[in-house]
């Protein structure tokens, strides 16, 4: 009789370390993702908070696309007001009223509904396109 023949044990292969680009040890390579992405997509709308994402993440795109739009909605909102805040002197004196103090408070509540809804949408992995602002954004 002849002896059943074995197969030789298999042969453990580590795998290979992973690329310094692909967030292992090592500095990151460009669209990389961040490990504080989340907290940086929230401060990107948070008005001037924006610029700490803008320069510290300079190598996760996503984070980048972010600041980029929430700074141009901080300026949006901040010549808004003041336009609003000027036709508002100016019905004043035609004595309407508080005309301009309430399209004031409606502008800072469609403003807060705009960031809330950016903030969730990034936090999903998706983007809040503004027509027009976004076009303005993706400029830079």
């Amino acid at each position: 009789m002849s002896e059943p023949t074995v197969p030789p044990p298999p042969s453990y292969n580590p795998p290979p370390p992973p690329p310094p680009s692909s967030g292992g040890p090592g500095p990151a390579g460009p669209g990389s993702v961040s490990p504080n992405r989340t907290l940086m997509i929230v401060l990107s709308y948070l008005g001037i908070f924006a610029l700490i994402p803008l320069l510290a993440e300079k190598e996760d795109r996503e984070v980048q696309w972010h600041a980029k739009h929430g700074l141009v909605l901080t300026v949006a909102w901040i010549a808004l007001s003041f336009i609003i805040g000027i036709l508002g002197g100016m019905l004043a004196f035609v004595d309407i009223g508080c005309t301009g103090c309430v399209l004031q408070w409606i502008l800072m509540v469609v403003i807060l509904i705009v960031h809330i809804m950016a903030i969730m949408k990034g936090l999903n992995g998706q983007r809040l396109i503004i027509p027009g602002l976004s076009d303005f954004a993706n400029r830079f």
